[in-house]
């Protein structure tokens, strides 16, 4: 909201006679809100987002410009510019107070910059779009993103508005499965090397009770399993049935260190190192 002031002077005979001044004010009919349908975000996720534009006034505002930076931020010492969220293309949506219009022209990736935006008297428009997390994208507990539109054209001062959503916390666990040697006589030896990796900005703790299962087929006789170079014990750390060949952790005892993130100072992208826990079984076919 706009404040201006007025004055007006009588001049006569050498004489100058001023009035009182006036104020006014000038109201801003025209405002814009943008809003992410999730509050958090991972590394290559795709995030929504949603641009609403209110005219409170009596007249339409046709031709708008709606410019979204992307979250760009600056990083390091020589403050050098980082683009973390990538427009995907063709996921434009375009409304007018709530029935979807022909999609408008996109003239910019970059930052994205959409043209020819009406909004009618009394009215609203959104937008609706998705944007990619990419490798500038902050990672890690305090990783965020910024988000911040424009909204601009004839007859007004630009309007803006920004979001911000937050690097999503937590435990991200994977597992993978390998076999030594791949071919094996019967009866013969065989090791299951099991790498539990944790992407997550938490470490899997006992308290959390992961659980690792696997069945075995052969099941195995002889069976020994050794947990980050620690040996586990039947009945305190796992449970096994030679029967079935189904072996269980028991609880508390699968743990995984938080990952680690790092941003390249030179080249502002970011990368995740996984905390990493392994667990090997051994045992005979049976």
């Amino acid at each position: 909201m706009a404040t201006f002031y007025n004055q007006a002077t009588l001049s006569y005979n050498g004489t100058v006679a001023s009035s009182n001044i006036t104020a006014g004010e000038i109201l801003e009919v025209l405002s814009v809100s943008k809003n992410a349908v999730s509050e958090t975000y991972s590394q290559n996720s795709d995030n929504v987002y949603m641009i609403s534009i209110v005219n409170t006034g009596s007249s339409c505002y046709n031709g708008l410009t709606v410019t979204d930076n992307l979250g760009e931020y600056t990083f390091g010492e020589t403050g050098t510019t980082a683009v973390p969220l990538s427009y995907r293309e063709g996921s434009l949506s375009y409304y007018v107070n709530g029935v979807q219009q022909a999609a408008p022209a996109v003239t910019a990736l970059s930052p994205l910059t959409v043209t020819g935006i009406n909004v009618p008297a009394g009215g609203n428009a959104m937008l609706v779009y998705s944007a990619d997390t990419n490798g500038f994208a902050p990672l890690g507990a305090d990783g965020e993103i910024v988000n911040t539109v424009t909204v601009s054209g004839a007859g007004f001062e630009p309007v803006t508005a920004s979001d911000t959503i937050s690097y999503a916390e937590g435990i991200d666990l994977a597992i993978s499965k390998s076999l030594s040697p791949a071919a094996v006589e019967e009866n013969g030896e065989v090791t299951y090397t099991f790498v539990i990796q944790n992407f997550g900005t938490a470490p899997a703790e006992a308290v959390d009770n992961v659980i690792f299962s696997d069945a075995f087929t052969p099941v195995l006789s002889g069976l020994t399993a050794e947990f980050n170079g620690t040996a586990w014990v039947s009945g305190t750390n796992y449970a096994y049935d030679p029967d079935t060949g189904v072996f269980t952790s028991l609880d508390g005892q699968v743990t995984v260190p938080a990952a680690q993130f790092t941003q390249d100072e030179t080249t502002g992208e970011w990368t995740i190192q996984a905390g990493v826990s392994t667990l090997i079984i051994k045992g005979r076919l049976a």
